[in-house]
């Protein structure tokens, strides 16, 4: 297993070498423009809903300040990117994860960033600005949009069980243990669920969802070192006693309360809460309108994650607004940033009938439950400013999550395994993760 994860390392760290060869020598005029001074080309990842409201973002900023937007909704976006990277042509503006600029800043594809320059700047809270700074300080994206996980509950199982919304863990496990025993749905089958998980190690997955866990256990994956260095972190006391608890009471043997199939499970495919045979479902409000469409606003409801034994923190996360690595355009790049992190902007991407792109506004002037008049946005928005906490995106942190969702996967796949000497093993790789960018301490 190290051996397979040391190879895939070597191979990113191959793929970002002739990245930054190649993203060293873009400049300016996007054929897709047709070299208009006065136009910018801006990706975003989305589906044809989120493009949607994409659409009417960019066509109120060109109404207001007259640079035209030649807009790509990009689904394969970071295998896209690699493309235009290698053909010296980026695109003028990103939108996409915070998590993945350390990627994009160490392969070269981003330019830097002067917060002072972005009107409305202080309208940003530090918080958000501070998921913005790179290894070497400078700022390397514009706060965009912001979320953090909450729990999704089935209310209408709670009210015929008798029960109310958990807000520790033990609560939780009773919950979980009531909802996939004592018939909630009432069709007289054993056909519910505890929990929908998405416990794949594809894509990381393991590890994104099981983060919130650990922080509620006093784990961390990797934390700073000083001087903008790193260390791995699985093999501390809180992360043995926080995945040991997840194994034998989510996962294995007969305490388990996910959904069978958990493990190889990823969100597009764990959808039990969806279709009505999970009851709970620890996610972010993005799925809030799929879930509103799907079963019905007075059938769930959105609460604090429940605590751990180191509190209730979540894993938070967002987009940024990226400037590729190009020039001529700053001006209408700072234009354009401006208008989306400004309050009529943040508003448009906020509301109407197609899925918000903005969850949390990064604006602080507003309140995503008043914005939105829905006061389940406030228990999300609370969740953000005060309980949540984010993967380190100064690093690249892609290797790091996958091999700790390889690790985690394995651990709740194979119950028989000794946790402490296994979370060892992958505090191992970490540190070789952390060396090959040369950010271990």
């Amino acid at each position: 297993m190290g051996a397979r994860r040391r190879s895939r390392r070597l191979a990113a760290g191959l793929v970002a070498t002739g990245l930054v060869f190649a993203a060293a020598a873009c400049s300016g005029g996007s054929e897709s423009v047709g070299g208009d001074p006065n136009a910018l080309e801006v990706w975003t990842r989305s589906n044809p809903d989120d493009a949607a409201t994409y659409d009417r973002v960019f066509a109120a900023f060109t109404k207001k300040t007259g640079i035209r937007v030649d807009y790509q909704p990009v689904v394969n976006f970071d295998q896209q990117l690699q493309t235009r990277a290698s053909t010296k042509d980026l695109p003028d503006v990103m939108i996409n994860d915070t998590a993945l600029m350390g990627s994009y800043q160490s392969q070269g594809l981003l330019k830097p960033i002067t917060p002072d320059s972005i009107a409305g700047h202080d309208q940003i809270t530090a918080k958000s600005w501070s998921s913005t700074v790179g290894i070497d300080g400078k700022h390397y994206g514009i706060p965009y949009s912001r979320q953090a996980q909450t729990l999704m509950i089935r209310t209408d199982w709670l009210r015929k069980l008798g029960l109310e919304a958990p807000t520790t863990w033990q609560e939780m496990l009773a919950v979980a243990k009531a909802f996939a025993t004592r018939d909630p749905d009432g069709d007289g089958r054993a056909d519910t669920y505890g929990m929908a998980v998405p416990g794949s190690a594809q894509n990381g997955y393991a590890a994104w969802w099981s983060s919130s866990f650990l922080w509620q256990g006093g784990a961390k994956i990797v934390e700073p070192a000083g001087g903008g260095r790193y260390k791995p972190a699985m093999d501390s006391a809180a992360a043995v006693n926080t995945v040991t608890w997840m194994k034998d009471h989510l996962f294995c043997g007969d305490n388990a309360v996910t959904q069978p199939g958990a493990l190889t499970a990823v969100t597009g495919t764990a959808t039990n809460f969806r279709d009505g045979n999970a009851g709970m479902y620890l996610t972010g409000p993005y799925n809030i309108t799929t879930f509103d469409q799907t079963l019905g606003k007075d059938t769930y409801e959105v609460v604090p994650a429940p605590a751990g034994p180191a509190g209730g923190d979540v894993l938070a996360e967002g987009e940024n607004v990226y400037f590729g690595a190009k020039t001529g355009k700053a001006k209408q790049e700072q234009a354009l940033a401006a208008f989306l992190i400004s309050p009529e902007g943040q508003r448009i991407a906020m509301t109407g009938e197609n899925q918000p792109v903005v969850r949390i506004p990064v604006n602080s002037t507003l309140d995503a439950a008043t914005v939105r008049d829905d006061p389940r946005w406030s228990v999300v928005q609370k969740a953000y400013e005060d309980a949540s906490q984010q993967f380190p995106n100064a690093v690249d942190f892609a290797p790091i999550k996958q091999d700790t969702a390889d690790a985690l996967n394995s651990i709740f796949t194979y119950c028989g395994g000794d946790v402490r000497s296994q979370l060892k093993e992958l505090n191992e790789t970490l540190a070789g993760d952390l060396k090959d960018q040369d950010l271990l301490k």
